[in-house]
């Protein structure tokens, strides 16, 4: 019999509170996926930096997952990691940084997240003058494209390979460009990458038309939720807050309200995993029920919330949903 040790120490000991939360979420997913039903998951935070490539990668080689939201951090932060890894540096003690510390950093350029700090030289600037060969040649030639679909044709140009740092099967973004994996990636603007594409805007040697828009990335989940949802819906498995879960979980609500689609059907699971405590009008501590009253989720969803570090929590419901 394969050993399972991720699998079988969980069921031992994962037995209460948020534990035994986490437990029951995997069972869920795993149950999901068996009913043959689609599932998304979202990606907030910084989860690329923390490499959760090393079982993302997997799960998106195994079919586990479908279509993936996530921030424009995510989108290029896994990218980053695969062509500058050697020269990520760690910082255990940033708690008791200085701003004067914190300023050296910068003058490294060192671009700190959390206890982790992405070389810029290496990362941005190692990318950047393929991808705007890219953007131009797409520009040039009329063409238009959503940010990840960009990165997806960067990946697999192989004009990057030179660079890898690590074992390419670890990087999720490899994967998903391999197979085109459904993807929305809302509010880009604000990652660096947005940024460099908005000052090539601004020295006006790129349009911001060359790029597709927040807008249309929800026309499309519009459509391809329709299309792939059937009557049994799609599930939900929201790792953190923010735009990566708020964006596309609403898709489901406009296409039932604001279309009229009342055969819409609602996310048929859901699980968000968060250290967000339930706060006023915050959506990242929101607890699922709330979510029914804007019609997302039914009555008979399947809810999971574990509050807890996502960085433990996912590579673990990952790893049991795998198998390992």
């Amino acid at each position: 019999m394969a050993q399972k040790p991720i699998t079988e120490f969980i069921e031992k000991h994962y037995l209460h509170f948020n534990a035994a939360a986490l437990v029951d979420a995997a069972k869920g997913y795993k149950k999901h996926l068996e009913e043959d039903k689609k599932m998304l998951v979202s990606l907030a935070g910084a989860m690329s930096t923390g490499e959760l490539g090393k079982s993302l990668a997997e799960m998106i080689r195994q079919d586990k997952l479908h279509i993936i939201s996530c921030t424009g951090a995510n989108l290029e932060e896994d990218v980053m990691n695969l062509v500058a890894h050697s020269h990520y540096e760690r910082v255990p003690h940033y708690r008791d940084l200085t701003p004067k510390e914190e300023w050296d950093l910068l003058e490294k350029g060192l671009n700190r997240v959390t206890d982790t700090c992405i070389p810029e030289e290496e990362a941005f600037r190692r990318i950047q003058k393929h991808i705007f060969e890219i953007w131009k040649d797409a520009e040039e030639k009329g063409e238009r494209y959503f940010p990840h679909e960009f990165l997806f044709k960067l990946l697999n140009s192989g004009v990057l390979e030179q660079y890898y740092e690590i074992d390419p099967k670890n990087s999720w973004m490899i994967e998903a460009a391999k197979k085109n994996l459904p993807m929305v990636v809302p509010g880009w603007e604000d990652s660096t990458l947005g940024n460099i594409f908005a000052s090539y805007c601004l020295k006006g040697e790129l349009k911001p038309s060359t790029m597709k828009s927040g807008i249309e990335y929800m026309v499309w989940l519009a459509d391809f939720y329709t299309e792939q949802a059937t009557d049994q819906g799609i599930g939900f498995f929201q790792i953190g807050g923010g735009i990566a879960g708020d964006f596309p979980i609403c898709v489901v609500p406009m296409l039932y309200q604001d279309m009229e689609r009342t055969d819409t059907p609602f996310w048929s699971y859901f699980c968000q995993i968060s250290d967000s405590t339930t706060s006023y009008g915050s959506y990242s501590g929101a607890v699922p029920n709330e979510k029914i009253t804007w019609g997302k989720l039914d009555i008979d969803t399947p809810k999971y919330i574990v509050e807890s570090d996502a960085t433990i929590v996912a590579p673990l419901i990952f790893g049991y949903v795998l198998g390992w």
